[in-house]
């Protein structure tokens, strides 16, 4: 049985924690952590670029499917953070190795954009168009998502009843800048299974089980040495607790002290940082102006 901790208002900035000293290897979630939109976060390239002098091992992960990793490692190369594409993980990498491995030469709905259909063509998933073809639906975000869309999902799960449902990410919003954000994948499963009363089977983003181990495969460290730096309690620390590796939640998107505060002591994240900036000490003073 957990407990809850109340922590006052006053009090909250005592949640407020960071690491005397570098980890082996740092994960980081992308928008909301390192950037957010097509701007870096303070500090950002100069932490990066601190740790990999330390020798840290450094890893971008996201939940994003509109991007591929190629994507990915050109946007964070031109906004100052010199990156391959070896170090990048997202969906469209654990969605194409779900299905190799879990329905080998399947016909595959999918409901996402052209990066994510781009990504599975090209590691030889067989993407279809007519339900009567359709083994599993991919529910991804998705902002070309209507009715027809939604009819194929139908026939294939309900009518036909051959089908599998997955989905890329869990995500119920992706958060825009300006404190805006857009409905997410959850958004489009939660209409599919409404309809159909079919069960999404597996979930390819943070925190599942499948995103966990390409994060440790590409890190090739013992998890205890490294920590998972996000922005969203439900996807990056639940991920990393999940895994048994510290984590860092950064204030600069989706969650709040406020937020940390009402979850039981134990579900709480190793650290708390104003921004990713604050994970190596010798940072902070520049990053956020001397404070």
């Amino acid at each position: 049985m957990t407990t809850t901790t109340t922590v006052a208002p006053a009090d909250l900035e005592a949640l407020l924690r960071r690491p005397d000293d570098a980890y082996d290897g740092c994960v980081f979630d992308l928008d909301g952590t390192l950037y957010l939109g097509d701007a870096l976060l303070p500090g950002s390239a100069e932490l990066v670029a601190a740790l990999r002098e330390r020798g840290s091992k450094t890893v971008f992960l996201s939940n994003n499917p509109t991007r591929d990793p190629v994507m990915y490692a050109e946007k964070l190369t031109r906004l100052g953070i010199p990156t391959s594409v070896e170090e990048v993980l997202n969906p469209l990498v654990t969605t194409a190795a779900w299905l190799a491995a879990n329905a080998p030469g399947a016909g595959v709905f999918v409901i996402g954009e052209e990066p994510l259909r781009r990504h599975l063509a090209a590691t030889g998933v067989r993407l279809v168009e007519r339900a009567e073809e359709t083994d599993v639906v991919v529910a991804s975000y998705d902002r070309g998502f209507d009715y027809a869309k939604l009819q194929t999902a139908f026939d294939a799960l309900w009518f036909h009843r051959r089908a599998r449902l997955i989905t890329t990410n869990p995500d119920r919003f992706c958060p825009m800048p300006g404190g805006r954000g857009e409905p997410d994948a959850a958004a489009v499963v939660a209409a599919i299974e409404a309809c159909t009363g079919a069960r999404c089977e597996a979930n390819l983003g943070k925190p599942a089980a499948s995103m966990l181990e390409a994060v440790r495969d590409l890190l090739g460290l013992p998890l205890e040495r490294c920590i998972m730096v996000g922005d969203r309690l439900s996807t990056d620390i639940a991920m990393a607790q999940a895994a048994g590796m510290d984590s860092a939640l950064v204030l600069t998107g989706e969650n709040t002290l406020a937020d940390v505060a009402a979850l039981p002591v134990e579900q709480r994240p190793t650290w708390v940082l104003r921004g990713a900036f604050e994970l190596l000490p010798d940072l902070v003073a520049g990053a956020s102006g001397g404070r």
